[in-house]
């Protein structure tokens, strides 16, 4: 359940084999846009989202799923009632959906991206700038040595800055230099340990700009390699915050559920790269969902019980 989309993901997967999706299916509830004074989720946003979560069990028993994996990012995690939503969701459908902090997206995250690039990519930096939050993480191994999570998603930061479309001049200037200074305060550690070997991008939003700037569409499958340059960001930096939202809806891959936050994304994307001193990123087709299932098999071939993150469906 992340702020835009809350997304169901069928998978065949056992221990020692990549998981294989089977099914995917996606309701775009922007679950963000129902905080009430941006921290309190309405009445109608709670009846959405539980109207989802019945049908995400539905679909599930359809297609035999045996195991149910649950959890919400962002969005419900800043809600101050989100555990109270949460908890009477359970009791009206039996869905046991656990809240993941931050830093657990970034390490579940970077775990997904280090089994599917290998040890052979070295020291991995991985960036997923999602709806709510930006997550990065640093590492040698399966475990990264450091993380960070930061309020800066592309849509957090569109709704509570820009109040024009296209935004002002002035808007641009005072997001950009808020997410410089965040970005600054919180990425020191990243280098530490030293410079990464491979800079890897993993959401929705790399993804898009990547396929502005040539990047091959995703029906091309998996196993085509797209990298997005440092240089094609700072550009797209410039030229989406002067595109109307009606303009960059024309854009190449670009879903309409993201085309307001897409300026913002790019100011995100172009000020860590350039803080990190990064050319190009590879994207990485697996993130947060794939991470959370690679752990979940990962204890079950050690005898464990469940992930603490996740839960199972009554």
């Amino acid at each position: 359940m992340g702020s835009i989309t809350v997304h169901l993901l069928v998978v065949d997967a056992y221990t020692g084999a990549r998981p294989m999706p089977a099914f995917s299916h996606k309701a775009e509830l922007m679950l963000a846009a129902h905080l009430e004074d941006g921290s309190s989720l309405s009445k109608p946003g709670e009846s959405s989202l539980r109207g989802v979560v019945e049908e995400a069990l539905r679909i599930a028993e359809d297609k035999g799923v045996e195991d149910i994996i649950a959890f919400a990012t962002s969005a419900v995690r800043e809600a101050v009632n989100g555990e109270q939503v949460l908890a009477r969701i359970r009791d009206r459908t039996g869905a046991q959906i656990n809240v993941m902090t931050g830093h657990e997206e970034a390490r579940l995250t970077f775990l997904a991206a280090r089994r599917w690039f290998g040890w052979s990519s070295g020291r991995l930096l991985v960036i997923d700038i999602g709806g709510g939050s930006l997550q990065v993480a640093s590492g040698i191994d399966e475990e990264p040595d450091a993380v960070a999570s930061v309020p800066l998603g592309a849509g957090r930061l569109t709704r509570d800055w820009f109040s024009t479309d296209p935004p002002s001049a002035q808007e641009v200037r005072r997001l950009r230099k808020h997410v410089r200074a965040e970005i600054a305060r919180e990425m020191g550690g990243m280098l530490r340990q030293g410079p990464p070997d491979h800079v890897v991008g993993t959401s929705k939003t790399l993804r898009q700009l990547a396929r502005i700037a040539g990047a091959a569409p995703s029906g091309e499958g998996f196993y085509v390699k797209r990298v997005l340059q440092h240089s094609d960001v700072a550009a797209l930096a410039e030229r989406l915050p002067m595109m109307t939202q009606a303009e960059r809806a024309k854009l190449p891959g670009v879903s309409a559920a993201r085309v307001p936050q897409l300026p913002a994304g790019a100011i995100v994307a172009d000020a860590i790269l350039d803080l990190l001193d990064v050319d190009q990123i590879e994207l990485c087709p697996w993130a947060l969902r794939e991470g959370v299932i690679l752990r979940r098999l990962d204890l079950l071939a050690q005898g464990l019980g469940a992930l603490p993150v996740v839960g199972r469906s009554a």
